[in-house]
Order: C-alpha cells, then structure tokens, then sequence
C-alpha cells in the first residue's frame, strides 16, 4: 500500500502528465521508463513509486521546480 505522499505525488504528476496532453506511453518513453511501470506507479493498489530522480527528471520535462510535486507541508 502507498503512503499518503506517495500518493500525493503521483496523483500530481498524472495531473501534470494529462494537462500536458501526454499518453502514459510518451511520457514514459519521456523518462526513459517502460509504460508497465508508469502503469504500475499510477495505479493506487501497487506499491511502485517515483523515486527523487524520476521526480527530478519530470520536473525537468515539465519545466517546473521539484517542490511543485510534493506536498508543502508534512502530510
């Protein structure tokens, strides 16, 4: 089961990823991640996660700073 952070970030970065008009697909060739995996991190029941480099590098595809996808106050 995935923490409530956990939770927070990637529900910020599929928003992220719909708002930018991108399909799992292209945003996991993107990132250099298989599309299973984004599958598996975007879905609430496994534990997969982005980790602080996936997170670096998606704030670097999106243009945005690290801290615009984690919560700002402890959750």
């Amino acid at each position: 089961m995935k923490s409530a952070i956990k939770l927070y970030t990637i529900n910020k970065v599929k928003e992220l990823r719909i708002k930018h008009e991108m399909s799992l697909r292209y945003f996991a060739d993107c990132l250099n991640i298989s599309h299973s995996y984004i599958h598996c991190i975007e879905d609430p029941t496994s534990d997969k996660a982005y980790n602080l480099d996936h997170l670096n590098e998606i704030a670097k595809l999106f243009r945005c700073p690290l801290w615009e996808l984690i919560p700002q106050n402890p959750l």
